[in-house]
């Protein structure tokens, strides 16, 4: 097994070298040539294979085998090159290197790392993990403890690949971080990954989480009393910490002495959960389930309970476990604290981060005791009952009656907006909501308004349509991070409300799309909110500018991620089938791709206006409004999606559509069962809540962008509702299509936008000649050669701006302008026409010289040329 430069691991195949004939040399001497296996569509796919060493009884280590890259981890269709093809090419030394025993496929970049000879525990059968020396930590999910072991390896470890049967994790400085946060010491951690390891816990591994723990979670900044205390249960790292000046003199001394004050420390419920996993815990209850994949899916990623048996006597009703008020005191802990001045909190956490005194302040916020911040009037209405998945993340967060600041990974689809009400109501305080577009604005507040017993006039809007605020002394503030990030000139009316949230002191903000806090704009938003404790939501931890550890000290740590299998096998999201349809150029279109000088975004625009990918695209629409499927098109090129929209006489919606418009299109896909189809821009990308679409369409995307791909395939993860005849027999319930043009830079974008849903646990199946089995091109748009052509010049005539991908100042479809202010530009008369970068050509009569014949398909384009 190896792994990358970063941290992401691969096994490797060993081969027997003297089973391979090798070709004799030819060409200059010393040339030496040897098998190399080349994907014409896979530049950077990795093979994971075992090694040959077998395990007996007691004995050492096997290989494991599992493929990751793409194809994906379930049984992806696609093809796989074979060693004694005829069409490999071979070349020796850059694929493999020597050992000494064999060669090693991928060593010109991988490492190599052989675990063979770890010494296997007799009862290795019952124990769930493969833990490496390296760091890496493998889940096999048929276990029996499956998902005891998979809530202990979430709250510690970090998900590299959760395919179905072998689950994939690391050890990070930042997941132990995030362990710690939660009330899980470093005893802990070692003596449960010991227990579940088949070859016991190697001293590397040890050394690394004694030594990334030693520190983390000794030191904790509470609010409590409406007052700030650095609390501790080692009162000889308070004696360290106030050995430094800049923390010694913002100390508050209530009495002549300096003694700490002491309290009873309160069990964790959550921490002491996971402390309690073995390899006979709850092992009855899997074995009810049966103890393979489907059982363990139960309850590890957000499953089911278990209903009571005929005859047997239904438990209590119990309130949710986040709900409950500790009350148990761990008798064998006592807190140390010591007030610090409201004002030097900063410069006290500050001094407390690794350059400085290495001692990282968790923040915990006492709502119970702050009597400052009025109370909100806040009940979660009787209707409302949450997952189990639901339960689990609200119990890290409240798990030891204060509420922690963090970050709660979930599908997209799977409740994350009642896990934010949820906690809101438990808190009882001022919430501000923070969210990326106006849309989901509106849709939050109505998330408010049905999951709680709030009236209209406590939950209030902040856009640049609507500057509300709330009469009562506590409320609930939902607005965009444009809003308060925004630094030049706003109306009176916008700056009151502006002055409102920035003087006010919030007992919780929710960070929507959380992904989007590390882009520089959005950073000043934590800075301008004073907010005891932050809740970051969102189903992609994960971006192209590896800014998102930034969180870990922007927000707080990861409390908790949910499988997106498991909660697909429970029934709680879609089960999508995911396609990728291969899409050949036509001869013309490719001709342009290919000429050398041709700009990139007209190369792009080319490939995403290919003839035949326009009618894959109509025909799969219509293929499925026939069905009476709803829809979705996305396109990042504005250019193409209008094309699209207005030959299939369809809605569109992009950075310019106004909000009005935005939700009356919206509202008429919903409910209206003659508008079936949208064509969205990456304005759609994020919090759009339509539970109805369950048919997905991509033609254009922003290049390699794995969030984009999971944050849009989103869409259409919320659970359908079974219609008449559909569904009852159909293994999938909802459809995602990615279309690519054959032989161009998309291919090679297609599939590392695909990784993240991979090493999730999707495969895509390849649809290489959609048309060709539909029946051919009748009745389809610019199915004659005079169409396309009309389409090709319409296209080499556009200028940059038109042709370019949508221009928004910031990702996930926040547009960052000032709509309010004018601008003067230069222009001339042929822009206002609408004939910018377009001439008439002129020919002269009567020279004497004939006119050049044009072949035919040339006239068209010899009369539109680009300008200058």
């Amino acid at each position: 097994m190896s792994g990358d430069a970063q941290g992401r691991p691969s096994t490797v195949v060993r081969l027997n070298v003297s089973s391979i004939q090798q070709p004799q040399p030819s060409g200059e001497a010393g040339t030496r040539r040897t098998a190399r296996l080349r994907s014409q569509r896979h530049l950077d796919e990795e093979w994971v294979a075992s090694d040959d060493a077998e395990s007996d009884g007691g004995g050492q280590a096997s290989g494991t085998s599992q493929r990751r890259g793409r194809p994906g981890s379930r049984a992806t269709k696609r093809s796989t090159p074979s060693m004694a093809s005829e069409e490999v090419d071979w070349d020796l030394e850059e694929g493999y290197a020597s050992d000494g025993q064999g060669y090693v496929l991928g060593a010109q970049d991988e490492k190599f790392a052989n675990f063979s000879s770890l010494p296997m525990r007799p009862d290795h059968p019952n124990r769930p993990l493969w833990v490496c020396p390296d760091g890496r930590i493998f889940l096999e999910t048929f276990s029996r403890v499956y998902k005891q072991a998979y809530d202990f390896l979430i709250a510690c470890a970090e998900p590299v690949s959760r395919p179905e049967f072998i689950h994939e994790y690391a050890l990070t400085p930042h997941s132990l971080y995030a362990a710690v946060s939660i009330g899980l010491d470093t005893p802990t951690i070692v003596g449960v990954l010991g227990r579940l390891s088949k070859c016991g816990l190697p001293a590397e591994v040890r050394a690394f989480i004694e030594a990334s723990t030693e520190n983390y979670g000794k030191v904790k900044l509470v609010l409590q009393r409406n007052a700030f205390f650095v609390e501790s249960p080692y009162p000889a790292v308070l004696r360290r910490l106030l050995r430094d000046p800049v923390i010694r003199a913002a100390r508050v001394l209530r009495a002549a002495d300096d003694c700490f004050e002491v309290s009873a420390a309160v069990r964790d419920a959550a921490a002491a959960t996971l402390a309690k996993t073995d390899v006979d815990a709850g092992g009855e209850e899997a074995e009810e389930g049966g103890g393979g994949g489907e059982a363990a899916g139960l309850d590890g990623g957000g499953g089911s309970a278990r209903e009571p048996s005929q005859g047997e006597a239904p438990a209590p009703p119990a309130g949710p476990a986040y709900l409950i008020d500790p009350v148990e005191i761990d008798p064998d802990r006592e807190l140390h604290a010591f007030e610090i001045e409201a004002a030097q909190v900063e410069h006290v956490k500050q001094r407390c981060l690794p350059g400085g005194l290495n001692y990282p302040m968790l923040e915990e916020y006492d709502f119970r005791g702050d009597v400052a911040n009025p109370t909100l009037s806040m009940e979660l209405r009787p209707h409302v009952s949450h997952r189990p998945y639901q339960e689990k993340s609200l119990a890290k967060m409240f798990g030891n009656g204060r509420a922690r600041s963090g970050i709660i990974v979930l599908p997209c689809g799977a409740g994350k907006s009642l896990v934010g009400v949820s906690a809101a109501a438990r808190m009882k305080k001022s919430c501000l909501v923070l969210c990326t577009n106006a849309v989901s604005v509106d849709q939050w507040k109505y998330q408010f308004q049905m999951w709680t017993s709030l009236r209209d006039d406590q939950v209030c809007r902040f856009t640049s349509a609507n500057h509300e605020w709330f009469a009562a002394a506590a409320g609930v503030c939902v607005t965009t991070y444009t809003m308060v990030a925004y630094s030049g000139r706003r109306s009176e009316e916008s700056e009151n409300v502006m002055n409102e949230i920035m003087n006010r002191e919030w007992g919780l903000i929710i960070l929507d799309e959380v992904h989007v806090v590390p882009a520089q704009m959005f950073r000043k938003v934590i800075g301008i909110v004073k907010a005891h404790c932050k809740l970051g939501l969102t189903a992609t931890l994960v971006r192209e500018d590896h800014l998102i550890t930034d969180l870990n000290f922007l927000i707080g740590p990861k409390l908790y991620e949910a499988n997106w299998l498991d909660l697909t096998r429970a029934g709680h999201i879609a089960n999508v089938q995911c396609a990728e349809v291969w899409c050949p150029m036509t001869r013309e279109f490719y001709r342009e791709y290919l000429r050398p000088g041709t700009p990139v975004t007209q190369r792009q625009l080319l490939y995403v206006m290919n003839p035949s990918k326009l009618q894959a695209c109509q025909f799969l629409v219509q293929y499925h409004e026939r069905r009476g499927d709803k829809v979705i098109v996305f396109s990042d090129n504005i250019y193409a999606l209008r094309e699209y929209a207005v030959r299939m006489k369809r809605p569109f919606i992009y950075g310019a559509t106004g909000h009005q418009e935005r939700t009356r299109i919206l509202h008429a896909f919903k409910h209206n069962p003659e508008v079936n189809t949208v064509f969205l821009s990456k304005v759609g990308d994020n919090s759009l809540d339509i539970p109805e679409a369950n048919v997905l369409v991509q033609i254009s995307s922003h290049a390699g962008s794995r969030r984009q791909e999971a944050q849009r395939l989103g869409r259409i993860l919320r659970k359908k509702k079974a219609r008449l005849g559909v569904g009852e027999a159909e293994e999938f319930d909802a459809f995602f299509y990615t279309l690519v043009s054959n032989d161009t830079q998309e291919v090679y974008f297609t599939s590392k936008r695909q990784q993240f849903l991979v090493d999730q646990g999707y495969s895509y199946k390849v649809i290489p000649s959609l048309l060709e089995n539909a029946g051919g091109e009748e009745g389809l748009l610019l199915s004659s050669l005079d169409e396309q052509l009309d389409v090709l010049a319409a296209i080499l005539a556009a200028n940059e701006t038109d042709i370019g991908d949508e221009n928004l100042a910031e990702v996930d479809g926040v547009p960052l302008r000032n709509s309010g202010a004018a601008r003067r530009t230069t222009g001339n008369m042929a822009a206002l026409s609408g004939a910018a970068g377009m001439r008439y050509m002129e020919f002269a009569a009567g020279a004497g010289r004939p006119r050049p014949a044009l072949k035919q398909g040339q006239g068209r384009l010899a009369k539109l040329r680009k300008k200058g």
